[in-house]
């Protein structure tokens, strides 16, 4: 025989009654089942719900009835042949009008006692399974029994304690006595030797099914309810979770206990007496397998799961008034156990200073109050301090049975956890190691389990959550390479990028699963207003774990946030110079900010777009070497004005044609003006370890004065006409030379400057072509022969492929 229970949610209307008794008919084709139901949907809680109003106000009372009453006729309607539905209507009316005579005496007596709750509440069950069973009788050989006249109980009429000996005997007469292929029982229902009607709490229905199947000794209990079994975390918070095939009866109360809804474990404590293997399956995917609780696992990976508890508070005890005092454990847990308060969480320091306890929020105030109270004669001689509550607070926890013999998975998981800087309030774990907690912020929560879960059951694919601002020329051409190099990055180095908001000077997106890169220039067209600070909040308000902000701009205010990023464990990538080039103390706060954080802060692309400089030369000082002198070509931009400048054509062409190339910055003047370059050079300076600020670099510019001035590109472009003669003069003393023009920027000796320099044709600079850059690094190691390093050093698509490759550095490292 199998017991089939089916929980609210299977039943909550008639299209899903018809799936259960769909189940029930294939299932009975094999062997005799019983069929424990809850109440249909809500009605429980309606029932309820309308008992303490009707304590108050009897005027709104019959409108409830009438919805009550309209959801199960709907039902009988839908799924019991018109010949024989008249007598079962009649019966279910007449089950309604005794409801409302309850719901009347309540309100004249303005009583609601314990003993009229639980029978207000057993209507839900007693009209369910009443309906469903005579839906059952159309298709197969059932009927109906009322579960108060099989499971016997004391007398507490809202969470009674059941006779076992009563009820098993009362089952097994029963079953013995009839022949029926599925017999239909209300779930939650029960009465005392009185026959008075008594319910058995939280869990009930669950609690039903598992006494029927001890006391009929089935082969298994199956829990059907709208999810297909337990699953690895909780799926409406990580996308990636799955289904368990198979757990343990330990592993599975563990889970339960600490928010695996499909279980409530006091529940299933006959079945687990009698060995009996629990299959969790879902209504709506009866094909899935579920999940099989048994004795023992056959999955012998150390961690089966990991779950969570919301809305937990701490309370902690503490003073020298404890050291070596025996009896301060005993008087807190009696204390907490008086106000049937239920400690979910303990952890007490060894030095016997200090206890802590996690409770649900709801009994934070009486608690605290209680345990002052018990110990105020020890506040007030100041042995103990009056009891801290923090508040706010939620419980994670890993859960397998065989973790006692795995070594650093605790060490694994706070490793996790404090990368992504989920701070661990607390920590518990049993000598029998099946259970791994931590208390953190609740706001925490839905990182720590998507980042646990990628540590132990996700290691062959990381994901990386990206936030970028700025979607010009550079922005544009990262967001193709992500969207073109997606499954690569998937399939070969195990990594899954999604770009999760998207923004502009006017408008941002986002989306939790990801943007589709295919079409996100409608998205972001279609997006909300956008502001930096408002992106940044909206960013960090998604709270996930492996997150980057990705700044493709030039905006000086777009740096001015990095340090919030970095704060909050957002690393930064960036090819904005701005923040690498600002006073020294802010530099060095970012790096400072970055270490402390654990949020790492890269911008390779500040100095050379894609080209591995600076990355080159932290591995330089990094390994021990001493920067002693740089010079460096280090505007693509600039060198591709000067390689293509010349008498036969006009510097206004050259400079708007880099622009056209998308070699310039929007502002194509900063540039021209050296200031790009004398930022690059203070970088790297600052990369070598010399603490210079933008004031020390010595610039030469070439510009007139009234170009750098302009407050525009239309009056930039028309000043270098009016100054071609000048431009065509410093071309001219270059060639008479017979040498090339380069703008170079140079550091030796603690002191750094840029300018134009006439490049003999003997120089590692003359023969630089188009808007290539090259850096030459002369070091301890390189003295003589300077390590060198060329390439294309602007445009969009090597300076967006040097952010990508920053990008992939922060995931694998």
């Amino acid at each position: 025989m199998k017991v089939l229970k089916f929980g609210g949610s299977s039943v909550a209307n008639h299209q899903n009654i018809k799936k259960v008794l769909h189940i029930v008919k294939q299932v009975s084709k094999h062997e005799k089942v019983a069929v424990i139901v809850s109440a249909f949907g809500k009605t429980t809680d309606k029932l309820l719900a309308t008992a303490q109003v009707a304590l108050k106000d009897n005027s709104t009372v019959n409108q409830s009835i009438i919805e009550l009453e309209e959801l199960h006729f709907s039902v009988i309607e839908e799924l019991i042949s018109e010949e024989k539905q008249p007598k079962i209507i009649q019966e279910v009316q007449y089950l309604f009008n005794r409801l409302k005579a309850i719901y009347e005496g309540i309100f004249l007596l303005q009583e609601l006692s314990p003993k009229t709750l639980a029978k207000v509440a057993s209507f839900g069950e007693r009209l369910s399974s009443y309906i469903i069973a005579n839906a059952a009788k159309e298709l197969i050989n059932a009927t109906y029994k009322d579960s108060r006249e099989l499971i016997i109980t004391n007398s507490d009429s809202l969470n009674a304690q059941v006779n076992f000996e009563l009820t098993n005997k009362n089952c097994s007469s029963f079953f013995k006595e009839n022949s029926f292929d599925a017999v239909i029982l209300g779930g939650f229902i029960a009465s005392n030797v009185k026959k008075e009607t008594t319910t058995l709490g939280r869990g009930g229905s669950d609690y039903s099914a598992a006494i029927y199947a001890a006391a009929l000794n089935a082969n298994e209990l199956q829990i059907w309810t709208d999810v297909s079994g337990m699953y690895s975390a909780n799926p409406s918070i990580v996308k990636q979770a799955f289904p368990i095939t198979q757990i343990s009866y330990k592993e599975a109360m563990e889970l339960s206990h600490f928010g695996a809804k499909v279980l409530y474990p006091p529940t299933i404590q006959p079945v687990l007496e009698r060995e009996i293997p629990i299959r969790i399956k879902n209504t709506f995917d009866p094909e899935n397998e579920g999940t099989l609780i048994s004795k023992e696992s056959t999955n012998h990976k150390p961690v089966k799961g990991i779950t969570h508890i919301e809305n937990i508070n701490l309370l902690t005890l503490e003073g020298s008034g404890m050291i070596g005092i025996p009896g301060f454990s005993k008087r807190m847990f009696e204390t907490l156990s008086q106000q049937n308060i239920n400690v979910v969480f303990i952890t007490q320091a060894s030095s016997e200073h200090s206890i802590c306890i996690g409770i649900y929020e709801e009994d934070a105030s009486l608690a605290k109050e209680s345990l002052n109270e018990t110990f105020s004669f020890e506040i007030r001689q100041h042995k103990l301090n009056p009891v801290l509550v923090e508040n706010n607070l939620a419980i994670i926890a890993l859960v397998g049975d065989k973790m006692k013999n795995h070594q650093g998975l605790s060490g694994q998981m706070f490793s996790a956890l404090g990368k992504n800087n989920v701070n661990v309030r607390a920590i518990a774990q049993g000598a029998s190691e099946k259970n791994i907690s931590a208390v953190i912020n609740s706001s925490d929560a839905k990182k720590a389990l998507n980042t646990l879960h990628e540590q132990f059951f996700e290691e062959k694919v990381k994901q990386l959550n990206l936030f970028v601002t700025g979607v010009g020329n550079v922005g544009e051409r990262f967001l193709a390479q992500v969207h073109q190099q997606k499954e690569f990055l998937k399939e070969n180095l195990k990594l899954n990028i999604r770009v999760i908001g998207v923004s502009n000077s006017r408008k941002m997106v986002f989306h939790e699963e990801g943007i589709d890169l295919s079409n996100w220039k409608e998205q972001l067209k279609n997006g909300e207003e956008s502001s930096i600070q408002s992106f940044f909040e909206r960013s960090k308000s998604f709270n996930l774990r492996n997150s980057v902000f990705v700044d493709n701009t030039a905006n000086q205010s777009v740096s001015e946030v990095y340090e919030n990023y970095l704060r909050n464990n957002i690393a930064v990538v960036t090819c904005n110079k701005i923040a690498c080039a600002s006073d020294l103390e802010n530099y060095k706060k970012l790096k400072k900010v970055s270490n402390k954080y654990n949020a790492p802060f890269l911008f390779e692309t500040n100095v050379g777009a894609g080209l591995p400089i600076i990355d080159t030369l932290k591995n330089l000082i990094a390994s021990g070497d001493r920067v002693h002198k740089i010079q460096a070509v280090l505007s693509g931009t600039l060198n591709f004005v000067f390689n293509n400048f010349n008498n036969k054509n006009t510097f206004h062409d050259v400079v708007a044609d880099a622009q056209a190339q998308g070699y310039t910055e929007p502002d194509p003047k900063i540039d021209l003006s050296g200031i790009d370059v004398a930022r690059k050079i203070l970088i790297l300076a600052r990369e070598s370890g010399f603490n210079l600020e933008l004031s020390d670099i010595k610039n030469n510019a070439f510009l007139p004065e009234k170009s750098l001035k302009t407050t525009n590109n239309d009056e930039f472009y028309i000043s270098l006409t009016e100054y071609e003669a000048h431009f065509q003069k410093i071309f001219k003393e270059a060639n008479d030379q017979n040498c090339r023009l380069k703008y170079v920027a140079e550091f030796e000796n603690g002191k750094a400057n840029v300018g134009l320099q006439h490049i003999p044709s003997d120089h590692p600079f003359y023969n630089l072509e188009g808007s290539d850059n090259i850096v030459l690094f002369f070091t301890d190691r390189y003295p003589v022969n300077p390590l060198q390093i060329k390439g294309a050093g602007a445009g969009a698509d090597v300076t967006a492929s040097g952010i990508f490759a920053d990008v992939i550095r922060i995931a694998n490292n």
